[in-house]
């Protein structure tokens, strides 16, 4: 598997939703002998560690649309250049913290379309129903009608996002009979129930795409392509406080810091932007520094650093810390709106 996701990394490489090979490396200290390693850029929380995060609750909107665009992206290209991911799941998509997008990594299981060398693709609860066929017909020494195509990777993601919407794990829901007999139905249902988080949003966009993604028949399933066309992406999301928790970026934003009558007293103002600078200044270089005086943002305070793993020293380091007898809460921010601008709305 090494040559092949070696050979698969480094044709698609430059793409901003696929993890980037450094390079290759020879580990001679490893328990079973040498062994050749991929040197792969360092990225931060999986969608897996964020599905138990969000603890049965779902993801919000804006999480799932912004993940749902870079994978499709990703799949895109790399369809486009011919290759079929094979093993898309919730741990082989990370965030990158210091480009604000979700990558693909894992290319082990990788292949170019027409060129499927290994019968055993996908991982089990994201496996395409042709897949699975492939699967059991294999076992049983026999040989599959049908190829398996870049149409696996889609199906993969829909389960994905449907995890990511109902905040459950699916393995055994999409193994039922139930599903294979009516999966429209289940989907519908897990829109359609009380205990989802995103009631007061449109969802059926959402609930149209993943349906696209999961027809059974291959040959009706959406394409990357096809799929970042869906009406879901042009809906402006906001996001949610534990979003902004939870992805690191290299802005943090402080909130609970100042009180109004600070912000009017030009005097006070200046000190205390003295004072968080100092203090900020102890986790790395500061780009950038603002507190908005009035509006949306007013009141919080933004600080840029020159990249996420300062961000996140800072951001550890001055959660619950005391200022000016307040405690801070400190979040990430993300750098594209603060470069225009844009400051949310809290949505708490």
């Amino acid at each position: 598997g090494f040559r092949k996701e070696r050979a698969a990394l480094e044709s698609l490489r430059g793409h901003r939703n696929i993890v980037t090979l450094y390079g290759v490396f020879t580990n001679h200290y490893s328990a079973n002998g040498p062994s050749r390693c991929l040197l792969l850029e360092l990225l931060d929380i999986s969608v897996s560690e964020l599905l138990l995060h969000s603890s049965n609750q779902g993801c919000s909107m804006w999480m799932i649309q912004h993940c749902a665009r870079d994978v499709l992206e990703a799949l895109a290209f790399l369809h486009h250049k011919g290759y079929v991911h094979a093993d898309l799941k919730p741990r082989n998509i990370l965030w990158s913290a210091e480009e604000e997008c979700f990558k693909l990594i894992d290319f082990g299981l990788s292949f170019k379309e027409g060129n499927q060398d290994v019968k055993y693709i996908q991982t089990d609860g994201y496996r395409a129903p042709e897949a699975e066929l492939q699967n059991c017909l294999a076992q049983a020494g026999l040989q599959s009608e049908t190829e398996c195509t870049s149409a696996v990777d889609l199906w993969s993601l829909g389960i994905v996002l449907l995890e990511m919407f109902s905040g459950m794990k699916l393995k055994h829901t999409v193994q039922s009979q139930e599903w294979k007999t009516n999966s429209s139905a289940i989907i519908d249902r897990i829109f359609a129930s009380e205990g989802v988080v995103n009631s007061a949003i449109p969802t059926y966009h959402l609930r149209d795409l993943i349906k696209s993604m999961l027809h059974c028949d291959q040959g009706k399933r959406a394409s990357a392509e096809k799929a970042l066309c869906s009406p879901f992406f042009s809906i402006p999301f906001a996001p949610h406080i534990e979003d902004l928790v939870m992805l690191p970026t290299p802005v943090l934003r402080l909130l609970n810091v100042l009180s109004d009558a600070s912000l009017q007293c030009e005097e006070e103002y200046e000190d205390i932007l003295e004072d968080i600078r100092e203090e900020c200044q102890k986790y790395g270089p500061v780009v950038s520094l603002l507190i908005p005086k009035e509006n949306t943002g007013k009141g919080q305070v933004f600080v840029e650093y020159a990249n996420a793993g300062d961000s996140k020293a800072a951001q550890k380091m001055l959660t619950g810390k005391i200022f000016d007898g307040k405690f801070v809460v400190a979040t990430f921010y993300p750098l594209s709106a603060y470069k225009r601008g844009y400051l949310y709305q809290n949505l708490l």
